[in-house]
């Protein structure tokens, strides 16, 4: 397992702790397979890559149930518009978490995570709630061609 792997392991280890949940080794190792995917991974690609890593078979079901408690912890993001999930980029991160904006490749299928600052995003929930509407999630994911593929075409 790569060093930066380890390290956000044993940081998620000792906040969990402090939570009062335990990180078991299925979500340990589910959250692994999503921090060496480059690419975010539905729940059937997850438990797909979860056999061939660790040579043991995890339900569907589970790896959904997994992935709930994961999001719950805020380690790691469902893009709504794909059903598919990534990794949280600040995992490791001591600050306070903005909400989350993912700029998605419709190419490569790439995704950044960057954090919108909280004006923006009150600003946004300000004019949403002005139409009686209210707000369900805070992300916001947005598609488009990332630079490198942009690069490539040039």
């Amino acid at each position: 397992m790569p060093v930066e792997i380890e390290k956000i392991i044993k940081k998620l280890q000792e906040a969990c702790a402090l939570a009062g949940v335990k990180l078991t080794s299925k979500r340990k190792n589910v959250l692994i397979v999503l921090l060496n995917s480059q690419t975010p991974l539905s729940a059937y690609e997850i438990a797909d890559r979860y056999k061939a890593h660790f040579q043991g078979s995890l339900p569907v079901m589970s790896v959904y149930r997994i992935l709930d408690f994961l999001i719950k912890e805020k380690l790691v993001h469902k893009l709504e518009t794909s059903g598919q999930y990534i990794s949280c980029a600040h995992i490791a991160c001591d600050h306070q978490h903005e909400a989350p904006q993912f700029l998605i490749c419709d190419r490569c299928g790439s995704v950044m995570e960057v954090g919108l600052k909280k004006p923006i995003v009150d600003e946004i929930e300000r004019s949403v709630l002005d139409t009686g509407f209210t707000l369900a999630h805070r992300q916001l994911e947005l598609h488009g061609i990332c630079k490198h593929c942009l690069n490539r075409t040039i």
